[in-house]
């Protein structure tokens, strides 16, 4: 039998921890303990070595954030942040992202609307328990850090376990001919589990001037997308903003669906705002997106799947791919969560397999930056 996920509930709302405690209550899940606020959390993930953390961020004593920053520090575990469905929840959530959480859920105001959540949850926490890659990376960063601290070092590159497909020609890969910068119209991402973090590296190091707009699917809720992109504009050379109705592309930008809602482009190269299609899973959808961009742009469409549970983003990839465009996928062992990428990778349409690592440097060659 499977050794069982250690979990560590912290939250302090009686109801809350009760509710998660009895979503979790699964044969492969043992919940090693309840903590009613941050400093009981640091202690307690100290104590009991969990294998993973959820975490509230408004609480008494010590406060979310505060608990993970010295968790972080002291006890490096993977972190499911939940949170607020408001605007100071979404910019809470985001700034745990960057301190280290992996994810993070909404709360829901009763059990039955908790229970809503069983699946989502149940698979964010399985899928990054299992991935021991996660928590060495954070302890790698954490000792990157000391040893910055100690030898007031410039800023060092994460150093990373994954082996990069440069030179080599992954069996997984379909050869297509890499498009010149004037060969591409449109650069589209589609993301979920695990992405603002990722997405964060990536902008972070983008050059400015890219010759093409880039499209942004992350599979998040209304106002958690204004958030996520008001940060990435600010940690960006690339003008960053959550995607309105009628919006008309510019290159060098970069656009965020909104949550709640679908996004598309019309023949004049304007981005739609809707609800259409009603019938998708995921409200914004990465296929959504991939298929219009595939069917306005056709081989002059870049699309890039990353880290993210699920296969949403497979089949507008395979229009992508039929209509000429090429397909870049991110490398599973550089992923939260290799579902999405994995898909595109079995359907055998990924033109290339790239490292997160290596995804800025990627982006830049394709807009002729070097």
């Amino acid at each position: 039998m499977d050794k069982k996920i250690k979990l560590l509930i912290v939250d302090d709302s009686i109801f809350m921890r009760q509710a998660l405690a009895r979503i979790f209550s699964e044969p492969d899940i043992e919940v090693v303990g309840l903590a009613r606020n941050g400093k009981e959390a640091v202690q307690m993930a100290a104590e009991l070595s969990p294998d993973i953390i959820t975490m509230d961020i408004e609480m008494p004593v010590m406060n979310g954030l505060e608990a993970l920053r010295e968790i972080m520090k002291t006890n490096p575990t993977p972190v499911l942040m939940v949170s607020t469905l408001t605007s100071e929840g979404a910019d809470a959530t985001l700034e745990a992202l960057s301190l280290g959480a992996v994810d993070f859920v909404t709360k829901k105001s009763n059990f039955t609307e908790m229970g809503s959540l069983k699946d989502e949850l149940l698979g964010k926490i399985r899928n990054i328990a299992k991935n021991s890659d996660i928590k060495n990376r954070l302890i790698r960063k954490r000792l990157l850090q000391k040893i910055q601290e100690t030898h007031k070092a410039r800023p060092a590159t994460e150093a990373s376990a994954l082996v990069s497909t440069a030179g080599e020609v992954p069996a997984e890969v379909v050869q297509r001919k890499k498009p010149l910068p004037n060969e591409i119209d449109v650069l589209g991402i589609g993301i979920s589990t695990g992405g603002p973090a990722a997405l964060q590296e990536v902008f972070s190091q983008l050059p400015e001037g890219l010759p093409f707009p880039i499209l942004i699917v992350q599979h998040m809720p209304p106002l958690f997308t204004r958030s996520l992109a008001n940060r990435l504009n600010s940690l960006s050379k690339v003008n960053v903003k959550e995607a309105e109705h009628m919006d008309l592309l510019q290159n060098g930008s970069a656009y965020v669906a909104p949550g709640g809602f679908q996004m598309t482009i019309n023949k004049q190269g304007r981005i739609v705002i809707s609800d259409e299609p009603k019938n998708m899973l995921f409200k914004p959808s990465v296929d959504v997106m991939f298929k219009s961009v595939a069917e306005v742009f056709g081989s002059h469409t870049v699309g890039l799947i990353m880290t993210g549970m699920g296969n949403d983003g497979t089949e507008g990839l395979k229009l992508i791919s039929e209509k000429g465009g090429y397909v870049i996928a991110q490398s599973p062992d550089s992923c939260v969560v290799a579902g999405m990428p994995s898909s595109v990778i079995n359907a055998k349409i990924a033109n290339e397999i790239v490292p997160l690592k290596e995804i800025p440097q990627v982006i830049a060659e394709l807009g002729g930056k070097k």
